[in-house]
């Protein structure tokens, strides 16, 4: 395990991998970790997301071919602007799943298992826009038939915590884990960026056993990042940036308002952006 950069990161992914980011929404994103990846401009990635500015920034970008999601909204905002332009135009493929069959997908991964039964998806649209789904029967006496979710197998996972050591375990501080632990149990390589190193022991005395939701074993890099979910919340050390995720979505309107918002903020590094977001 070792402390990288972001530029660290992105130096391990390549053109086409599946790349799972953790976070919900607009919700506790490893943004710096997506920012870097589209100034890096990777591209025809696969992304899987319980979507939200990540999905959206990565396609702006252009690094996207595929979503798998089961949504992709900005909470507060019902629906990412650039996901919904991308579908409009149908400049991006789209696997959507519901919530719950993303989940079993990640644990399928997770167990090293081809898929797992579950009963969401049966009776709805989902098996109509997804007719590579199948179906099995129970083999105990119930009779059910219940859709066979696939394993959601990741070359790479990005999440964001609020807490790390150095070796890479780490915890959250907020009142949801967002299933970045299956994330990285589902991914080949796994990054995580926090918003402080600290030591082990501090680590351990900062919160609950039950909120230390990554150990080393399940991490291969480890990146202190402050501030580094901006503008989606990391609860409790800050929330979510309304006004600026109000720009942001603004901005996406036209190609000459996003070209000004992406000159103003994103178009430079980290340093860069965390300082023209401070002197908003």
């Amino acid at each position: 395990m070792t402390v990288l950069t972001v530029d660290d990161v992105v130096g391990e992914l390549r053109d086409g991998m599946t790349v799972g980011v953790g976070g919900w929404g607009s919700r506790r994103k490893p943004m710096a970790l997506v920012r870097a990846v589209c100034r890096a401009g990777l591209r025809d990635l696969t992304v899987v997301s319980y979507g939200g500015p990540d999905v959206g920034l990565l396609i702006a970008a252009g690094c996207v071919r595929r979503v798998v999601t089961g949504f992709v909204s900005l909470d507060s905002i019902p629906l990412e602007p650039h996901f919904r332009q991308a579908r409009q135009h149908g400049t991006v493929e789209l696997t959507e799943y519901d919530e719950g069959m993303l989940y079993w997908g990640l644990l399928a991964a997770a167990n090293r298992l081809p898929f797992l039964p579950i009963r969401a998806g049966l009776g709805s649209d989902i098996m109509r826009i997804n007719p590579t789904l199948r179906t099995v029967p129970s083999p105990y006496p119930d009779g059910s038939n219940l859709v066979a979710m696939p394993a959601v197998t990741l070359d790479a996972a990005l999440v964001h915590l609020n807490r790390a050591d150095r070796r890479g375990n780490a915890r959250y501080l907020g009142p949801d884990p967002y299933f970045d632990d299956l994330f990285c149990l589902a991914a080949r390589r796994r990054f995580v960026s926090c918003e402080r190193l600290v030591s082990t022991a501090d680590l351990i005395e900062s919160g609950p056993p039950q909120g230390l939701l990554l150990n080393r074993m399940m991490v291969d890099g480890v990146v202190e990042t402050p501030h580094g979910a901006h503008f989606t919340s990391c609860v409790p050390d800050y929330d979510r940036d309304e006004a600026f995720q109000r720009e942001y979505a603004t901005a996406a309107a036209s190609p000459d308002t996003w070209g000004r918002f992406r000159a103003a903020y994103l178009d430079g590094d980290e340093e860069h952006y965390q300082k023209a977001v401070a002197a908003r």
